[in-house]
């Protein structure tokens, strides 16, 4: 039961932000966020466009991307370092932390409250407005490193 008032309390939040932001609760806007609150993948925009096609076969991937950067312009996702130079997107706007594999682009979120306490230096802290921080490991995931030890190309 609590996942269904999470899942409705950010559907509240949904709703709440695009108000918020003058943005209309359009069928493609509501379907776009739909999909990426069940993704833990960190998906591209490449990834919601072909599945949102599915359901508005008439949209766009241009619509389909500025969907998305608008939602993280107005703080309903984030947007995702990545070493692929393919912009990827996180629905989960709680603290937490990214594992990411420098071979195959796998991102990994974790929780860890030791990282959640870093200081930020007060030389920063006196220059720019801090709005978030955010640990990245960048790691070669244990499917890599089989790989590689099996002398196999890693994916990606």
């Amino acid at each position: 039961m609590a996942d269904v008032k999470h899942s409705a309390g950010r559907q509240d939040s949904f709703a709440g932000l695009c108000r918020e932001h003058n943005l209309k609760i359009t069928p493609q806007r509501t379907a776009i966020y739909g999909l990426l609150k069940g993704c833990t993948d960190h998906p591209s925009a490449d990834y919601v466009y072909r599945q949102i096609r599915q359901e508005f076969p008439n949209i766009s991937f241009e619509t389909v991307n500025r969907t998305l950067l608008t939602f993280a312009a107005i703080g309903l996702i984030a947007i995702v370092e990545s070493t692929a130079g393919v912009r990827r997107f996180d629905p989960d706007m709680e603290s937490h932390h990214h594992i990411h594999c420098i071979r195959c682009g796998t991102i990994i979120d974790f929780r860890h409250e030791g990282f959640d306490g870093i200081a930020v230096p007060e030389s920063l802290s006196e220059k720019y407005s801090i709005i978030g921080k955010r640990v990245v490991l960048h790691v070669i995931c244990p499917r890599c490193r089989q790989q590689e030890a099996a002398g196999m190309q890693p994916p990606g």
